[in-house]
């Protein structure tokens, strides 16, 4: 079993920033493969980041240069710096894990642990 717990969301100004943690405990060998994704009210969840077990990161379009995806291993914390913030970035943001990347790195459904989410608003 793996538990994640999110933090650091909040309200920002647009152009402000934000960083995200994601906290893992349990079996940390269900969480080398980790990854944000975002849910807008109305709008169907969407995938902002992934970092493998290499440090591999890859980025949605919306996101690059913006947003940075790390990990630390040694504390078991996943973070994403959101540098530029816009408000098209308002969403609950949770954070998701598994054993192993696939192929497809915004997949949700290969994605077996999932945290409870963290607000990100970004006012106008």
């Amino acid at each position: 079993q793996v538990q994640l717990a999110e933090s650091g969301g909040g309200s920002v100004q647009a152009g402000g920033s934000l960083r995200l943690s994601c906290a893992v405990s349990g079996s940390t060998q269900s969480a080398v493969c980790m990854a944000w994704f975002r849910q807008a009210p109305g709008k169907e969840r969407e995938g902002v980041a992934r970092i493998n077990y290499y440090k591999e990161k890859t980025y949605a379009d919306s996101v690059k240069e913006r947003f940075t995806i790390s990990k630390d291993d040694s504390k078991n914390i996943m973070y994403q710096q959101m540098d530029s913030l816009k408000p098209e970035d308002t969403a609950m943001y949770y954070c998701a894990s598994m054993a192993w990347c696939g192929s497809r790195w915004d997949r949700q459904s290969d994605y077996y642990y999932w945290g409870q989410g963290t607000q990100v608003t970004v006012l106008s």
